[in-house]
């Protein structure tokens, strides 16, 4: 899936379908749908929707769709979990991974929801738990698993998780050019994705401070031949 030389990724709270067709529409290669937490979509029914011609993920005993697919993506749309358990990460991938192009851990997230949950950036921490996660998912599913991360407080730390994460046997990884700690003023160390390009052999895609095109030959000059997330500027572009 990772064939182009560029990426779309939706911010985690405004990946709709709409939003995901037009990126489409405009060049996307890839688009990603909201970051969904494992414990909710668990309890989500797929149902297709012959009205709009959708594929719509309905949770038990309410009319809420949790997220919503169509044909016309099938090829292009990753479904982004949040999750801390590989079992549960794993019943919420089956349920919809033969209507995406393939499923993604969010692992770089560093707000409070995802934190206190023990998913996002907390996994950072982790990385047993991340191997256990990855794994169970590629050995039970035949579509993609990709994960993202952010940088770690050395170089050297992000370059051992991110081999840590290759051997999992992922196709691609996504790097957020910050640390946890930092704040989105802070700008990306796309120096250090560099890194990690260097450091890998599979695709590697940066993500951060990308806000027009010259920002986009820029970090590809800094960092090697690589992919590019856009993210909530091109709600603004």
């Amino acid at each position: 899936i990772l064939h182009k030389s560029q990426l779309f990724l939706d911010n985690i709270l405004l990946g709709t379908l709409p939003f995901r067709l037009l990126a489409a529409e405009y060049g996307a290669d890839i688009t990603y749908g909201e970051e969904i937490i494992d414990h909710k979509f668990v309890n989500c029914q797929r149902v297709i929707n012959e009205s709009l011609g959708t594929t719509d993920f309905v949770e038990r005993g309410t009319d809420s769709v949790v997220f919503r697919t169509c044909p016309q993506e099938r090829d292009k749309v990753v479904f982004q979990i949040g999750t801390s358990d590989a079992v549960r990460a794993l019943k919420a991938a089956e349920i919809v991974c033969n209507d995406v192009a393939a499923i993604d851990i969010n692992m770089g997230c560093p707000k409070a929801f995802s934190v206190s949950g023990g998913m996002g950036s907390a996994l950072l921490s982790k990385p047993e738990l991340i191997h256990d996660i990855l794994t169970t998912l590629r050995r039970n599913l035949n579509t993609p698993v990709t994960c993202k991360i952010r940088l770690l407080n050395t170089r050297q730390d992000t370059v051992e998780l991110a081999r840590r994460i290759e051997k999992c046997g992922v196709p691609a990884l996504a790097v957020h050019g910050r640390k946890v700690k930092d704040r989105p003023r802070d700008p990306a160390k796309w120096d250090e994705i560099a890194d990690v390009v260097s450091a890998l052999s599979i695709p590697v895609i940066a993500n951060g401070n990308v806000f027009e095109y010259e920002d986009f030959k820029r970090i590809k000059d800094a960092t090697g031949k690589m992919k590019i997330f856009i993210r909530k500027q091109a709600c603004i572009i």
